[in-house]
């Protein structure tokens, strides 16, 4: 890992920016209380000056960093501790010591360092009249020295956070508007083709015809299911992981996958194998949702020089159920596997797809409070699996 300069790592920290802030202040005031001094500050030190972010017993300012007593000794690892420093050969032509800007005579400092190993300034603290520190103040200096960093870092983890929610914000609004917007554009043909379904479904030529009327019925029955998928995906996207909850029998979740997706089966002429499935507790439209991305990726990545093989089965994994569907394409490489699940993400350019998908899979198992994730398959091919809590451990 290359560190960063101490302009960069006081950059990162923005505290020049920034009032010092109570915090830093009550730390200052601390180290000088400690050594039984007046003054204290809290130095950075960048390539041109030296900036007191904190001080106690004076007002914090800027200087040059050539006119720094801690600048001379900024690389010091350890605590700095001149009794009378118009005699510290360190120390005696500064301009802080010889009257020129002032007459500072005790100095001693700790080094503040970043969690990388950057030196950014010193905490010091001094007088104009000389002293002795014992070498238990000293320690209890640098151990002041270290909170000063501490508080630099977890102000900037406080606004790495802020920023990664007002991120997850914005991202939820931009879904919201998507949902909303695909539940204006399906919604109303779809109501047309229930619409039309359903007369279809009394025509007496229909009514006549079993194997007619079962088309009829199932396509029918589909359209309903594309309707709660759109008002459910919708609601999801507004309200986060607040989702409706109930037994969900994953067998029956399959059947209608398998019918819904018969088509595209059968232009590929796939082979599906499936074992009993469990019933967990969930949303059962969203679960439809992640097995019919599973199971239409599984088919869709396959190669068109192959035939299809997917495999649907669930095993015990620990106090919930681990669902895998298998499929014998060209696999999924290790590097890319947290990416497919991201948005918009495409794994494979050749085949049609908004990248979308895999994503919504993602956010449906966890807010469900399970997680998915990508293994090699036997076969060659992928194995996506998902974990799902037991159905006992909501009982």
């Amino acid at each position: 890992m290359v560190t960063p300069s101490a302009d960069q790592a006081i950059a990162r920290y923005r505290v020049l920016e920034e009032p010092g802030g109570r915090d830093l202040q009550a730390l200052a005031e601390l180290a000088a209380l400690v050594c039984g001094v007046p003054n204290a500050a809290i130095n950075l030190i960048t390539r041109d000056h030296q900036h007191q972010v904190a001080a106690a017993g004076i007002d914090p300012s800027v200087c040059s960093r050539e006119d720094s007593m801690c600048a001379v000794v900024l690389d010091d690892p350890a605590p700095v501790v001149a009794p009378d420093a118009s005699v510290d050969p360190r120390f005696a032509e500064n301009p802080f010591v010889s009257g020129e800007i002032d007459t500072v005579r005790f100095y001693a400092s700790a080094p503040l360092v970043t969690p990388e190993g950057t030196t950014i300034g010193r905490l010091c603290v001094f007088d104009t009249e000389p002293h002795e520190l014992a070498a238990e103040r000293a320690a209890v200096l640098e151990v002041v020295a270290q909170r000063v960093v501490d508080v630099l870092e977890l102000r900037l983890r406080s606004r790495q956070l802020e920023l990664s929610q007002a991120e997850l914000s914005r991202s939820n609004e931009l879904l919201t508007l998507f949902a909303g917007q695909v539940s204006h554009d399906l919604r109303s043909p779809l109501t047309a083709i229930l619409a039309n379904t359903e007369l279809l479904a009394s025509e007496p030529a229909v009514v006549a015809d079993p194997a007619v009327s079962e088309l009829v019925t199932a396509t029918y029955d589909a359209g309903r299911r594309m309707a709660g998928l759109i008002d459910t995906i919708l609601g999801y996207a507004r309200v986060g992981s607040e989702i409706e909850r109930s037994v969900v029998p994953l067998d029956e979740v399959l059947d209608h996958v398998l019918d819904d997706l018969g088509p595209v089966l059968a232009q590929r002429s796939a082979r599906i194998a499936r074992a009993p499935l469990p019933e967990v507790v969930g949303d059962p439209t969203l679960l439809y949702t992640v097995l019919q991305n599973l199971v239409a990726n599984a088919v869709k990545f396959t190669p068109p020089d192959r035939t299809p093989e997917v495999q649907v089965a669930a095993t015990r994994d620990g106090d919930g159920w681990r669902v895998t569907v298998t499929d014998n394409g060209r696999g999924i490489p290790p590097a890319d596997r947290d990416q497919v699940f991201a948005l918009h993400a495409r794994g494979d350019r050749s085949v049609q797809g908004s990248g979308i998908g895999l994503a919504t899979a993602r956010r449906a198992v966890e807010a469900h409070g399970g997680r998915i994730g990508v293994d090699d398959a036997p076969t060659g091919g992928a194995v996506v699996w998902l974990v799902l809590p037991d159905i006992h451990d909501k009982e």
